[in-house]
């Protein structure tokens, strides 16, 4: 069965990693059935809207499998609304969470319960509805403070509420593979940027969002922190890799192999917006966040050897064309 025939079921599907998913997956196969699941917490109807034409339905009017690209409007805590929209699915990729370490810290119970409890609630019920695939987002922050580059043999630490939760979401997704047969892949994302981020607190759509109001771009601590920033076209080609692999129980970094400090790409920023548009920003330092890990790229070599993974969009080019999305969105 070709990759584009198979009904998908994508959580947090109105989120930024969701309509770029949506968009790759119309442009390879235009009659892909798609069902989304969202709470519409950070993403919208009209950022779904953008990348193609759906029809809302109620979590009680679900029908055997979805037919073009259908809304459901309800919460991964709803153990009901997890049951009925895995339906007739063949893939489940489940984005919806409560992302970033900053929340967690804040607020840990509600981190927990989103990220174990809803993760668990969509395991159960893909299950119960003989979903083939489920493709689980999770994190580079389960590993918490080692030596980079990070890969999946390292024993995990977190640091943060949010590496905890993660953690707990790929050990279910072991679990189920491995007792139920139920074929899982854990996605350790790196930092994740790129066009229709608007809604996202990470640091590049930070930074962009900040120069545009004529703000200083702010860092936490003294900017010397690394990451490893991969664009979103990658990211979701390694989600489409995933299921096509067919493979179940694993767990992949899923970055670029290159350690970036956030110096660096305020830096770059800085000169991008000067070379484009002319735009003269500064930069200011605040206090360092509480479970920020200090260090952190990841070796890929496990998703290049089993996932035929290669990241094709540099740095450079990634920052131009996410400049390009928020000055379009500015006007």
């Amino acid at each position: 069965m070709e990759i584009t025939s198979r009904n998908w079921l994508i959580t947090g599907g109105c989120g930024f990693l969701g309509v770029n998913l949506i968009d790759r997956l119309l442009k390879l196969d235009p009659k892909t059935n798609i069902r989304v699941l969202d709470n519409l917490s950070v993403g919208s109807r009209d950022d779904l809207g953008g990348v193609c034409n759906f029809r809302e339905v109620a979590s009680g009017e679900i029908g055997s499998s979805p037919s073009g690209v259908e809304l459901v409007v309800s919460n991964i805590m709803d153990v009901g609304a997890c049951s009925a929209a895995t339906k007739g699915i063949d893939v489940v990729v489940h984005f919806a969470a409560n992302t970033g370490v900053g929340p967690s810290v804040e607020n840990p119970r509600l981190d927990m319960e989103t990220n174990v409890i809803g993760t668990f609630n969509m395991l159960e019920a893909s299950r119960q509805n003989n979903v083939r695939n489920f493709i689980f987002a999770s994190s580079g922050a389960p590993l918490g403070e080692v030596e980079p580059p990070i890969h999946e043999e390292k024993a995990p630490r977190p640091v943060s509420p949010y590496g905890a939760s993660k953690l707990a979401g790929e050990g279910y997704c072991s679990a189920f593979y491995r007792t139920f047969g139920l074929k899982t892949v854990s996605l350790r994302f790196g930092n994740v940027y790129g066009p229709r981020s608007k809604h996202k607190s990470s640091v590049v759509a930070k930074f962009f969002r900040q120069a545009l109001r004529g703000e200083p771009l702010e860092i936490y601590g003294d900017g010397s922190q690394t990451r490893d920033f991969i664009y979103i076209d990658d990211l979701v080609q390694a989600v489409i890799l995933s299921v096509k692999s067919d493979i179940g129980g694993e767990v992949f970094q899923i970055a670029t192999h290159r350690e970036t400090d956030v110096n660096e790409i305020a830096m770059k920023i800085k000169e991008l917006l000067k070379n484009e548009a002319g735009i003269q920003v500064g930069i200011s330092y605040s206090a360092p966040r509480l479970g920020d890990v200090k260090r952190n790229y990841s070796d890929i070599s496990k998703a290049r050897r089993m996932l035929h993974f290669e990241p094709e969009c540099g740095l450079e080019n990634g920052l131009r064309l996410t400049w390009q999305y928020f000055k379009e969105q500015s006007r």
